[in-house]
């Protein structure tokens, strides 16, 4: 006669063995993925089931004892502990600015496109403009030739779409071009690192055409930002900003600090401009305004709108009328266009005349791009930082060879950018934490009508944070501002719900008769099982995302083809937040097993004797009574 297990088991199986085949008609990959969670089921059913049960018979309650032995020496030494633990936290701090992590602002992962931004002089013929992207297309291809195998495409375009996302103005240039590299997704690269191939890019493309501005970047990972390194010339004075900026540009490109690519200003002086220069004497005698020559040139050269044209679909196209686009770039067709109008001078008759007969043409260079803040003009000098480098080490570098710089009286210079925005990043992150903080402050307040309790577990934020100084700089990682921020953040609200467990159950314990010293190595003995599942849950459902595990579940069931691989897109935006919380919880678990006891009993010790009573922290608890208030602490 079998046994009401077996018989379960054979009906899981019969089940199973339905699913499947439902599972293969529709799917071969389906029909796999029911395979595999049947044998999952057999490997807990025969194999875990007994493992666990052995473990937490034996092994556990074993682990269980060696922890309250630990606690038991930690209870008898609680200022002991306390000072030891605020004096890791400033050793953290110490070790953390000698070792001295480098710091960005936003994660970046290897390029999946590398852009070529070509800046000719401002002027330059649109034609002449896709000729030299032309060269440079060629060039930048039999650079990437090596690696054809990864690079999917190569784009160039010119006028439209050409700017970098950085710089302020998106508008069309004629004088701009821009070249576009795509490669394969991470996962088909075989290990090649693009990074070195853009780095190859830029010195490929390096001084090829004379006078023009030739900048190689990667595309953005994160938010919208300004360029790495921006110095900003503050004055009123347009022409001397101008020289000032020249003069500093030159001035740090001497100083050869490394990772610099190529210093630009937001500001040219040389862009040319056609004036027509009106003689008001001749126009009122024509009885010609302003107005009338500039509505007649703009129209010739941008058009005004005729008409709405809709097709059957009903569409709306707009009909635009100007001239044809030779007289557009004709000086002469320009000076020679006829104004319409009525002259009542001589009775209302209808006349024509050219702009010339009351107009001067003179050339001119004027500046362009003259941007303000505050009122006052800024000229601002920008570059990349080329990869490998920390653009927060190279802009301290920047900063103090500036400190040497002479600055025009009534002139300000100062960092912008990058830095500004990291600066607004870390101001909100501390304002987020702030907030945070309090309401967890606030919600503690009220639960237990504390505030010894509150700052208890409030303090297990602040020490959790030695484990991530710490797990940084021993492995020599890198500060991510904005994911190790959220990841501080996120890590106050893990910490805090052990430290309410573990507060909960010895408050529990002490009101069912127990000592206060018996009462917080029992509470940490007993909710250590669930502080270190809710750590290490966390910490092993965090570590995939940390080191960049990567697998293709649909290429494993319906191919057996996993496509195995580590690193990505996916590890550099999630890896810093990822090792910021395993450090902190790592940590966080011990702080909470042996500091909080010792905390409660100083809080508890402390409370006692300012109110002026004993505290009979001996009093003996038999086994008996010691099962029954278990028994009903797991009850509540």
């Amino acid at each position: 006669m079998s046994s009401p297990n077996n018989q379960a088991t054979k009906r899981v199986t019969l089940w199973f063995i339905g699913a499947a085949v439902i599972a293969y008609l529709i799917n071969f990959g389906l029909g796999n993925f029911v395979l595999l969670a049947y044998g999952l089921y057999l490997l807990n059913h025969f194999v875990l089931v007994k493992i666990i049960d052995r473990f937490q018979k034996n092994g556990w309650p074993a682990y269980q004892n060696w922890y309250a032995r630990i606690l038991e020496k930690a209870v008898r030494r609680p200022w002991q502990i306390l000072f030891g633990v605020i004096g890791l936290f400033f050793f953290s701090i110490v070790f953390m600015i000698i070792r001295a992590p480098k710091v960005e602002f936003f994660p970046e992962a290897d390029p999946n496109f590398v852009y070529v931004y070509v800046t000719l002089p401002t002027g330059t013929d649109q034609q002449y403009t896709d000729n030299v992207t032309q060269k440079l297309e060629s060039i930048v291809a039999k650079t990437v030739e090596p690696d054809k195998d990864i690079v999917s495409s190569i784009i160039s375009n010119v006028t439209v779409s050409v700017t970098d996302p950085t710089d302020e103005d998106q508008g069309d240039y004629p004088n701009k071009g821009k070249i576009t590299v795509a490669f394969v997704e991470f996962g088909k690269r075989n290990g090649k690192d693009t990074k070195k191939i853009m780095a190859k890019v830029r010195e490929s493309v390096k001084g090829i055409v004379p006078g023009a501005q030739i900048v190689v970047a990667q595309e953005s990972g994160g938010p919208p930002t300004q360029k790495d390194i921006s110095v900003e010339i503050v004055g009123d004075n347009l022409d001397s900003l101008t020289k000032t900026a020249v003069r500093l540009k030159n001035y740090l490109v001497k100083q050869n600090i490394p990772g610099i690519e190529e210093l630009m200003p937001d500001v040219q002086d040389n862009k040319p401009q056609i004036v027509f220069d009106v003689n008001r004497e001749r126009a009122n005698r024509e009885g010609i305004t302003s107005k009338q020559i500039n509505d007649a040139l703009a129209i010739s050269i941008y058009g005004v709108k005729g008409a709405d044209f809709r097709n059957t679909t009903e569409d709306n196209y707009e009909i635009n009328v100007q001239a044809k686009e030779e007289q557009r770039n004709d000086i002469d067709a320009l000076r020679n266009l006829k104004i319409t109008y009525r002259d009542f001078a001589t009775g209302g008759a209808i006349r024509q005349v050219p702009i010339s007969a009351f107009t001067d043409i003179r050339y001119k260079n004027t500046y362009s791009n003259i941007k303000h803040k505050q009122q006052r003009r800024v000229v601002t000098l920008g570059s990349n930082v080329i990869k490998g480098f920390n653009a927060n080490e190279v802009n301290v570098q920047i900063m103090q060879a500036i400190s040497n710089f002479k600055t025009p009286e009534g002139m300000t210079i100062r960092q912008s950018g990058g830095q500004e925005d990291q600066t607004e990043a870390m101001n909100f992150l501390l304002s987020a934490l702030g907030v945070s903080f309090l309401m967890i402050l606030v919600i503690l307040m009220i639960q237990f009508n504390s505030f010894g309790k509150t700052l208890i577990i409030i303090s297990e934020i602040l020490f959790s944070i030695i484990g991530v100084f710490l797990g940084v700089s021993i492995f020599g990682m890198t500060i991510t501002i904005v994911m190790t921020g959220v990841g501080i953040i996120a890590l106050a609200g893990v910490v805090v719900r052990n430290g309410i467990l573990l507060v909960e159950f010895t408050d529990l314990l002490i009101e069912q008769g127990m000592s206060l010293h018996d009462a917080v190595v029992e509470a940490g003995r007993t909710r250590m099982t669930p502080v270190i599942l809710t750590a290490t849950a966390a910490i092993f459902g965090l570590l995939p995302l940390a080191v960049g595990f990567n697998i293709d579940f649909v290429g494993l069931f319906n191919s057996f083809e996993p496509h195995i691989h580590f690193g990505g897109d996916n590890v550099a935006f999630w890896g810093p937040l990822s090792w910021t919380m395993i450090f902190g919880l790592a940590f966080a678990t011990i702080i909470t097993l042996i500091l909080v006891p010792c905390m409660y009993l100083l809080r508890t010790r402390i409370k006692d004797r300012l109110a002026g009573r004993k505290h009979d922290e001996d009093a003996p608890v038999t086994k008996e009574e010691l099962a029954l208030l278990n028994h009903k602490a797991l009850e509540n």
